[in-house]
């Protein structure tokens, strides 16, 4: 089974908030998840931009799940925004 970390959107219209799930490749986007690590809210204030379980991202990282390029992305942005301050 080949896993991956992604968003999967959630909110009314104009008004998205994404939680970021562990699933398998091959399911549908908005189908069954195998475990839930956080939410990303993209108009919330910058430190409560990504709520996320460190060490289940960490654990599953080493199990081998990839993840997308989106939310890898906005880690890596959000990572470089702390670094700053």
């Amino acid at each position: 089974m080949s896993v991956r970390i992604r968003m999967v959107r959630q909110g009314r219209k104009n008004e998205p908030h994404y939680r970021i799930v562990v699933t398998d490749k091959k399911k549908r986007i908005d189908g069954a998840y195998i475990e839930k690590l956080g939410v990303y809210n993209s108009k919330a204030e910058d430190e409560k931009k990504v709520i996320i379980k460190e060490d289940r991202l960490k654990y599953w990282l080493k199990q081998g799940a990839q993840m997308s390029d989106s939310l890898s992305s906005i880690l890596k942005n959000i990572e470089r925004r702390a670094r700053v301050q």
